[in-house]
């Protein structure tokens, strides 16, 4: 399956680009969220008229999430937990948690940009976190986990 890229897309190309998928991630993911669409002569042609637009929209959103970035590189996130006396959390620490916590502490953070390329945070102490704010801005965030007294 051949389609147009309307935004940049990680590992694949950026706006314009016209590249061939699998049509399983093209037709579920792809195409879903706007991302591409087919490389039909109408479809290129519609592209063309937009494509301004489109870099503009592009670059607006590569500024946000660098704004965001300069607002989360001294940023520390603590997270209170329940333990046992051995450092070991009961259950663990997710994308979710760690995203409603950056959220009280008054940075905007979605759970879909937060990830935990080891898993889910099991442990008391400090972990590093990685934050994907743009397909060309991660910020690795330091997490601390404390034990509840």
């Amino acid at each position: 399956m051949e389609v147009i890229l309307l935004e940049k897309v990680a590992n694949l190309g950026n706006i314009g680009d016209r590249v061939k998928v699998r049509s399983g991630f093209g037709r579920n993911f792809l195409l879903p969220q706007g991302k591409a669409t087919l490389a039909t002569p109408d479809n290129v042609a519609r592209f063309e008229a937009r494509r301004a637009e489109l870099e503009r929209i592009a670059h607006d959103q590569l500024e946000s999430a660098e704004q965001r970035f300069a607002g989360l590189r001294e940023f520390h996130l603590t997270i209170t937990a329940k333990a046992g006396t051995e450092g070991k959390l009961f259950g663990s620490v997710g994308t979710s948690d760690i995203a409603e916590a950056c959220t009280r502490a008054g940075r905007s953070i979605a759970r879909s940009e937060v990830r935990l390329p080891n898993g889910p945070l099991r442990t008391v102490g400090e972990h590093v976190v990685e934050l994907h704010l743009h397909a060309d801005v991660d910020v690795q965030l330091p997490v601390t986990i404390v034990a509840e007294e």
